[in-house]
């Protein structure tokens, strides 16, 4: 990977002026929080987060025309119980609020997310601060009328504005700031979703759109109807695939870039040792990257990791954030959390510098060490990075005798 120097300072970001903006599918669309209670190793265990300063209030970034915070905050497992036994609502809306107080201004949910709860706590959570943060929701699948996600895709227009009215009730909002597509609808094409939204837009009930885990083609016939402002994809040391020409999409259509896992659902983070084991009801048992063998294979990534923390005087979650935020000035990682103590640690990343002889050399050093595992189970996998149909006309033209792309 080819790094350009103005890439090796996070002073270098552009900066805008201070405005403080259950079921296995939705684990696919999942910021991974940073859990506790696993056994670490020794050198995790050592490694103390230093005191966060108040880069993040000076550190903004730009997602298309949104001006957000570096770093924002996933609020998957906000008292849904995804990774981790679910916390007290009280406890959860105070999280979200402390995150705002040190300068957090970006947050992502999701409707699927419970369903409906993480939606509930965001709003409540952040109702008092609304006109100074910026939060993402998203739609794309079918719940049933007893509130339980079953793993369908649906993005027909009128299954849209009806999602988008019951999440703008959920949020405690008139508006919201960033509307992705969760999954491509293998029934619907694009250009009905694009236009769709921005109908919603033009109403004034979504303000900016996005799409997340969509194939390359269908984000630039997205972009073509109306403008994304960002894209959310799995990006981490430990997945690494929008390397493959994503990034330098959406470089070339000034789309921003959202990743989600961007601490590998915790194993770079220094949480897991190779005898680690998960909560009984935790989404990773289903991930074939956290399999008993995997995951000690996967312990050579994490100890790299771990390594070039201490060398930097970071922690292992520090040091994989602030790898991601040096890889492109638009991307703006959404590190989930329950934990205060992991709320503080995951802003520290706006502290951790690389020199370009440095990222260039850690960023080798990952490459050398192969994942073991899948990154999604075989039926996640069949709806991450789908081309969408298709319009009807389009798809005859190109199907009549002669016909050329």
């Amino acid at each position: 990977m080819t790094h350009r120097n103005e890439s090796a300072s996070l002073d270098n970001f552009p900066a805008s002026p201070e405005r403080r903006q259950v079921i296995a599918v939705a684990a696919v669309v999942a910021a991974s929080p940073m859990l506790g209670g696993f056994p670490q190793s020794a050198s995790a265990q050592s490694a103390s987060p230093p005191t966060v300063r108040r880069s993040i209030h000076s550190k903004r970034r730009k997602l298309g025309p949104l001006d957000v915070s570096a770093l924002g905050l996933g609020c998957l497992d906000a008292c849904t119980g995804f990774y981790s036994p679910p916390k007290e609502r009280s406890e959860m809306v105070r999280l979200l609020r402390s995150a705002y107080d040190q300068g957090v201004d970006f947050f992502d949910t999701a409707e699927i997310y419970g369903p409906y709860i993480s939606e509930e706590v965001v709003g409540q959570a952040l109702a008092p601060m609304r006109d100074k943060v910026t939060i993402a929701t998203k739609f794309g699948f079918s719940l049933t009328p007893d509130s339980q996600a079953h793993g369908r895709t649906d993005s027909r227009p009128q299954h849209i504005r009806a999602v988008v009215d019951a999440s703008l009730k959920r949020l405690r909002t008139d508006r919201i700031d960033l509307l992705y597509q969760h999954r491509v609808d293998p029934k619907v094409p694009i250009e009905d979703v694009a236009g769709t939204i921005k109908d919603l837009v033009a109403a004034g009930k979504v303000r900016h759109y996005g799409l997340s885990e969509a194939g390359l083609n269908t984000v630039r016939r997205a972009h073509a109807v109306h403008p994304l402002a960002a894209v959310q994809y799995e990006y981490s040391l430990l997945w690494r695939g929008p390397e493959d020409g994503l990034l330098d999409l959406c470089g070339e259509l000034g789309i921003g870039m959202v990743p989600w896992s961007p601490l590998g659902m915790g194993l770079v983070a220094g949480k897991f040792n190779a005898d680690s084991r998960l909560w009984e009801r935790d989404f990773r048992n289903s991930d074939p990257r956290f399999a008993p063998d995997a995951l000690r294979a996967n312990m050579a990534l994490a100890d790299l990791v771990t390594q070039w923390a201490r060398e930097k005087e970071a922690t292992p979650a520090q040091l994989a954030l602030a790898w991601l935020l040096y890889q492109r000035p638009w991307i703006v990682p959404i590190p989930g959390t329950v934990n205060p103590e992991h709320l503080n640690e995951n802003l520290g990343a706006l502290d951790i510098a690389f020199s370009p002889t440095e990222l260039d050399a850690f960023t080798a050093a990952v490459s050398a060490i192969p994942v073991t595992g899948a990154r999604m189970s075989p039926g996640l996998m069949d709806i991450a990075g789908l081309e969408a149909p298709l319009p009807e006309a389009e798809a005859a033209r190109r199907a009549a005798p002669g016909a050329r792309e």
